[in-house]
C-alpha cells in the first residue's frame, strides 16, 4: 500500500492508481445505498455528480463488495456531505477495480458545490469471497455484557458484527491480539489488556450463539477494524461450537485521561513523564493540530505524506485509541515557531511519534501545511450528566447539571458566582459543542426547565483542560450560593470555530528600546495609568524612563477576534485618540527572573483593527470613525513603540537582569482555541543607561 501511495497520481490507470476507501453515507435507508464518499490523502470527501454514470455505479458498487449498481442519484439525493469534494467528471467504463482508476479532473481538482453530492443504489446481493471487512459487515460493538467496574468506560465484553441485519458473534479459535488491538483503537482505548475469561465462558454456555462466518486478519497497525482483511471462510453448521472455543471477547486499556481514579491494578501502565507531543486548536476531545517537543521548544508537524497512520500513533501516545482523520493544510488552525517533523513515516506501532522516521529539512513547510488529527475516543457518557436549557439553537442556554440528592439523581442550575471563560470552555468541550463563546451570569432570558431552577453546583473554579464539569474545582454537596439561581444561574454559548491571538515575538525583540520623556509631556499617559505610581508624586520637569517595544498580535485561528463589549459601552482614550473596545487587552510587565515584578507595568487598552493581512485577505476592522473592531483570521494589529502607553515605565528599576512579559486577552474575556500560546516572555539586562532585550519566545517556558 506504501508504494502505491508513493508512486501514484490524481487520474491515473491500472495498478499505481491511488489508494483509497469508499463508503455509503447520508440520509439512506439500507446499507446498499448512500452519498458515495471518498478516503483519500487521510478525509473522507464526496464526488460530483458531473458526467457521472452507471459505469460509474458499478465500479463504486463492486468496490464495496456488491455485486452490480441499480442506478445512480445525482444533486445530493442521500444530503449533502461535507469537507472536500474529491472526484468531479469521473468517466469510468465499467471495467475498473477501483473508483481511483477512472478518468477524472484529478482528486481535489473540482468546481461542485455538496448540491451535487452524488450517491448510488447497489445491488444489494455480496460478491462471494470478498476480502475486506469494511464492505462486509455493517456494524461492530463490544457487548458489555459481564463488568464488575463503576465509572469506566464500556471497556470490555464479547465482540459482535452486525451482517445480514443481525448481529453475530466472532469465533475465538483464529483471533489475535492484534486483531484486540485494533478493535480496542476504534472505541477510542491506546491498546487491550488481558481478562478473566471464566464469567465470560459461563455466558457463553448459557447464550445462543450465531457465528459470523469468517475469522479476522488484522496486522495491528490499521486505523479501524473495517479496514482489515478477513481470514478463511469458516464452514458452521446450526449451533456449532465453534471447534470447543467460544465467541471473542475484547478488553481494553483506557488512556490515562479515562481511567478511574481509583486504582484497579493499571497504575503500572502510567508512568509520569514528560509529554513530548501535544494537540492544540481542537474543538473537541481528541483533535487538535499536532506539536512536538524538541530542544525545550515546541513546534509542528509539515502535512507532506501525513497519513491515518501516522496521525494514529499520535492518538494513541497520547491516551486515545486509533485516529479517525489526518488532516492536512492547516485545517485545526496554524502553529508558531519551527516545524520539527516533516515527511513523516510511521509503521503505526511506535510508541510515539518522535520514534518514526522523518525528514528533519523542513525547508518549503510553512505554517499553512501544519498536520493535526482526529481520534477516536471512549463513549464515557459524558454528555448524559449535563445539558443546555432555554436557548434557542443547541449550542446555546443555561447549564443544567444532573447531581445526586437525597439518595437520588436530579438536574439543577449551576451558581454564576466566578462563572467564566474558562468553566464555559469545559461544558462546551463536555457538551461536543466545540469552543465557548461567551459565559453568562445572567440567564433570564433563557427558560429552562422549571424543574431544575434550583443551584446543585457552586464555587465552580476550571483551568480549562478538565474533560468535564465535576472534574473542576466546586463546592461539592455544600452548595453556597448567595445570589441562588434563576436569572442568576450560569449559561453558555458555544461555537465550532475560535479565533487564535499570537503576538509575533520577534517584532518586540527587535523593537525595543529606553525613551526618557518628560513628565510635561506625558500628562494624558498619566491621566490613563501608564506610569508607575511614583509618578503621582513627580516634578512635571522630571523624566521618566520607557521601556518601550511594538505590539504585533496575529490572529491565527479559524474565526475573528471579536470584542465581547457592545458599541455603546466603548471608551473613548484621549491619549490614542479612538475607542478602545477592550479595556485590559494586554499586561506589560518586567519580571525578576524569580517571576517577581519589578516594575509596576500597567494593563493596556486596546482599539482592535486590521493593520495588514496576509495575501489574498481583505481587512474588516479599522478603529477610524467609531468603526467595527477585531482582528480577521491572517491579519494582525500592530501597536507601534512610538505611541503613547506602548511602554513599561522602568524609572525606579535598579540595573540587573529581568523578564520582560506580555500577556494577550489575560482575563480570556475573549474565547480563544488555545490560551498557551497569549504568553510572550523575553531576557532582559539593563545597565542603568541601556537594555538588551533577547531571547524573546511564545508560552510559559523560560531557559534561563
Amino acid at each position: 500500500t506504501k508504494d502505491l501511495e508513493e508512486h501514484s497520481s490524481p487520474g491515473t490507470f491500472g495498478p499505481l492508481a491511488p489508494v483509497i476507501q469508499l463508503r455509503l453515507a447520508g440520509e439512506k435507508r439500507k446499507h446498499y445505498e448512500g452519498r458515495v464518499e471518498v478516503f483519500y490523502n487521510g478525509e473522507w470527501g464526496t464526488v460530483c455528480d458531473d458526467d457521472f454514470s452507471i459505469y460509474a455505479a458499478q465500479v463504486v458498487c463492486r468496490e464495496l463488495g456488491f455485486i452490480d449498481a441499480v442506478s445512480w442519484v445525482p444533486s445530493a439525493k442521500f444530503g449533502k456531505g461535507e469537507g472536500r469534494i474529491w472526484l468531479d467528471n469521473v468517466h469510468c467504463s465499467g471495467g475498473e477495480k477501483s473508483l481511483a482508476q477512472c478518468e477524472s479532473n484529478g482528486f481535489g481538482v473540482s468546481d461542485c458545490k455538496h448540491s451535487e453530492d452524488v450517491g448510488v443504489v447497489c445491488n444489494q446481493k455480496r460478491i462471494p469471497g470478498f476480502k475486506f471487512i469494511r464492505n462486509q459487515v455493517e456494524d461492530v460493538r463490544i457487548r458489555a455484557t459481564y463488568s464488575h467496574r463503576k465509572r469506566v468506560p464500556i471497556t470490555e465484553g464479547f465482540l459482535e458484527v452486525k451482517d445480514g441485519g443481525k448481529w453475530r458473534q466472532i469465533c475465538n479459535k483464529e483471533w489475535t491480539e492484534m486483531n484486540s488491538r485494533v478493535t480496542c483503537g476504534m472505541y477510542g482505548f491506546p491498546g487491550e489488556k488481558p481478562f478473566n475469561p471464566r464469567p465470560y465462558k459461563l455466558l457463553a454456555k448459557r447464550r445462543k450463539k450465531n457465528y459470523w462466518g469468517f475469522s479476522v486478519n488484522c496486522t495491528g497497525n490499521e486505523a479501524d477494524l473495517s479496514d482489515c482483511k478477513l481470514g478463511r471462510e469458516i464452514q458452521l453448521k446450526g449451533n456449532d461450537t465453534c471447534s470447543k472455543g467460544m465467541p471473542v471477547v475484547v478488553s481494553c486499556l483506557p488512556g490515562r485521561a479515562f481511567a478511574p481514579s481509583v486504582s484497579i491494578g493499571f497504575s503500572k501502565a502510567y508512568r509520569v513523564e514528560q509529554p513530548l507531543v501535544r494537540l492544540r486548536g481542537g474543538a473537541m476531545i481528541g483533535e487538535g493540530r499536532v506539536e512536538v517537543l524538541k530542544n525545550g521548544e515546541w513546534g509542528t508537524v509539515c502535512d507532506d505524506n501525513w497519513n491515518i497512520r501516522a496521525a494514529t500513533v499520535v492518538c494513541r501516545e497520547l491516551g486515545f485509541g486509533s485516529a479517525k482523520e489526518a488532516l492536512t493544510g492547516a485545517r485545526l488552525g496554524q502553529g508558531i515557531g519551527p516545524v520539527h517533523m516533516n515527511e513523516v513515516e510511521c509503521s503505526g506501532f511506535e510508541k510515539s511519534l518522535t520514534e518514526c522516521y522523518f525528514n528533519r529539512d523542513s525547508l518549503g513547510c510553512s505554517h499553512e501545511e501544519d498536520a493535526a488529527v482526529r481520534c477516536n475516543v471512549p463513549a464515557m457518557g459524558f454528555r448524559n450528566r449535563l445539558r443546555l436549557g432555554g436557548g434557542r439553537n443547541p449550542y446555546e442556554g443555561r447549564v443544567e447539571v444532573l447531581a445526586e440528592r437525597n439518595g437520588s439523581l436530579v438536574w439543577g442550575a449551576v451558581c454564576s458566582d466566578s462563572w467564566g471563560t474558562m468553566e464555559a470552555m469545559v461544558v462546551c468541550r463536555q457538551l461536543g459543542l466545540g469552543f465557548a463563546s461567551h459565559a453568562f451570569q445572567e440567564t433570564w432570558y433563557w427558560q429552562g426547565d422549571s424543574s431544575a431552577d434550583s443551584v446543585v453546583m457552586s464555587g465552580v473554579r476550571c483551568s480549562g483542560t478538565e474533560l468535564t464539569l465535576d472534574q473542576c474545582l466546586h463546592h461539592g454537596k455544600h452548595v453556597d450560593c448567595p445570589r441562588g439561581g434563576g436569572r442568576f444561574a450560569a449559561g453558555v454559548s458555544c461555537t465550532q470555530t475560535a479565533p487564535d491571538l499570537v503576538l509575533n515575538a520577534q517584532v518586540v525583540e527587535q523593537t525595543t528600546y529606553l525613551e526618557d520623556r518628560p513628565m510635561y509631556a506625558l500628562q494624558c499617559a498619566h491621566e490613563e495609568h501608564c506610569l508607575a505610581t511614583s509618578a503621582n508624586k513627580a516634578d512635571s520637569s522630571s523624566y521618566r524612563r520607557l521601556l518601550r517595544f511594538s505590539s504585533q498580535i496575529h490572529n491565527n485561528g479559524q474565526s475573528d477576534f471579536r470584542p465581547r463589549a457592545a458599541h455603546h459601552s466603548w471608551i473613548w482614550h484621549e491619549c490614542h485618540r479612538h475607542y478602545h473596545s477592550m479595556e485590559v487587552f494586554t499586561h506589560y510587565d518586567l519580571l525578576s527572573l524569580n517571576g517577581t515584578k519589578v516594575a509596576e507595568g500597567h494593563k493596556a487598552s486596546f482599539c482592535l483593527e486590521d493593520t495588514q493581512c496576509d495575501e489574498g485577505i481583505q481587512k474588516r476592522y479599522e478603529c477610524a470613525n467609531f468603526g467595527a473592531q477585531g482582528i480577521t483570521v491572517g491579519c494582525w494589529d500592530t501597536y507601534r513603540h512610538d505611541i503613547d502607553c506602548q511602554w513599561i515605565d522602568i524609572t525606579d528599576v535598579k540595573p540587573g537582569d529581568y523578564i520582560l512579559q506580555v500577556v494577550i486577552n489575560p482575563n480570556y474575556e475573549v474565547a480563544e482555541s488555545d490560551y498557551t500560546n497569549n504568553i510572550m516572555k523575553c531576557r532582559s539586562r539593563y545597565d542603568g543607561h541601556r537594555i538588551w532585550t533577547y531571547n524573546c519566545h511564545i508560552g510559559e517556558t523560560m531557559s534561563l
